[in-house]
């Protein structure tokens, strides 16, 4: 299944589920067929977002020295830039960022 997050201020960001509903327990949302993060919502959505990330590059480093990553090969950062691109693009346009699935 595919998340769909959309916002007014810029161009849709589309999620595989488990990265989308793992983007989303960060922020503190219920993943879901549909939510919203509503403007005023955002800053705290993003700081989550950017601890979450700086915590995973001071988690134990696997063996080679690399950042730890996903199953695939992708790190949270990665993962995660693209929607924080999302909100903060509405942010600074005032707008609100719904999903659906």
């Amino acid at each position: 299944m595919l998340y769909k997050f959309k916002s007014q201020a810029a161009a849709e960001v589309i999620m595989l589920q488990p990265d989308a509903e793992t983007l989303l327990k960060i922020i503190g949302k219920s993943p879901g067929a549909q939510g919203i993060v509503t403007a005023d919502q955002i800053p705290g959505a993003v700081s989550a977002l950017r601890q979450a990330i700086a915590a995973s590059k001071q988690a134990p480093k696997a063996d080679d020295g690399e950042e730890e990553k996903a199953d695939d090969g992708v790190s949270l950062a990665r993962r995660a830039a693209p929607f924080i691109d999302l909100l903060e693009r509405s942010a600074a346009a005032g707008k609100d960022v719904v999903w659906g699935v």
